[in-house]
């Protein structure tokens, strides 16, 4: 009832005038942590039928996308998935990379996609309210609206690590909420989806698998059962379980270290930063 209430009271009211930063970075009220409230294609109503969280730095960003659909799973690897829940698990979405904003037109570059390469992912974002964001395609082909689950509080990081010029993981964190994405082994080809592109292939078993082992993840650093824990994730295994490439990051003198790592973006003190990575170990 709560959320139907917030729904019509955003519905009702007239969208803000918001001033965007000069720098192609995020405007402060789109930096921070979303849920994805509904979305509308052009013929068809307003629905929601995925679990979406995203996380925006000003421009470090993930987003993670589980079909609330997707089965039950007590699979510990992709070994024990039976072939329908390793079926399920190609509708899966989520995507991480940087951003760039320009007169409300934000621009997502998917440098790790857990799906096939698409067209732009770009659209209009308008401020609805101090904790709600419309988003509009810029042909008017969708929308959806996202509600903020966060304070903004400034405390961003970002990092991406890369080797022989291919991105291989990206971590994005906003206060204690953070999405980790971990790329495949190879890119994949252009296609509808995962599930046209394994049908293209006649895939074997073996072939699916390897398609799949892309992780998206969504979680709290330290608001969670155990630090870095992960909530959401393309990989169901990983639910409840530590992230275990924040082990990888080292805190010293010099900031952050991790290997091949760049950090893009950071606001977090050297306290801060020793407090959460500690909790990892």
């Amino acid at each position: 009832m709560r959320a139907l209430l917030c729904l019509a009271l955003v519905a009702c009211s007239s969208p803000q005038q918001a001033t965007m930063t000069n720098d192609n970075t995020a405007p402060t009220w789109f930096r921070g942590v979303w849920k994805r409230e509904w979305v509308r294609d052009r013929d068809v109503p307003a629905h929601e039928d995925r679990i979406v969280r995203d996380v925006q730095t000003p421009s470090v960003f993930g987003s993670v996308r589980i079909p609330l659909a997707r089965p039950a799973i007590t699979a510990t690897s992709f070994e024990q998935l039976d072939d329908v829940q390793l079926r399920a698990l190609l509708e899966q979405k989520g995507f991480a990379g940087i951003a760039t904003f320009e007169d409300r037109v934000a621009v997502w570059e998917h440098q790790i996609d857990f799906r096939p390469p698409g067209g732009t992912d770009t659209a209009r974002l308008t401020r609805q309210s101090p904790t709600a964001v419309l988003e509009e395609g810029l042909d008017g082909d969708f929308a959806e609206l996202w509600w903020n689950l966060a304070p903004n509080d400034g405390r961003y990081l970002g990092i991406q690590v890369t080797r022989q010029g291919r991105v291989e993981r990206v971590l994005s964190v906003v206060g204690d909420h953070f999405v980790y994405a971990r790329n495949r082994a190879r890119d994949l080809p252009r296609a509808e989806s995962l599930v046209a592109l394994v049908d293209q292939m006649h895939a074997t078993r073996a072939q699916i698998v390897e398609l799949l082992d892309c992780e998206l993840s969504y979680g709290f650093v330290r608001g969670g059962r155990v630090p870095w824990e992960i909530r959401h994730s393309t990989l169901p295994w990983r639910e409840g379980q530590s992230l275990d490439f924040a082990r990888d990051i080292i805190v010293d003198g010099n900031g952050l270290r991790v290997s091949d790592g760049s950090v893009l973006v950071n606001t977090f003190t050297p306290d801060d930063l020793r407090v959460m990575f500690s909790a990892a170990r």
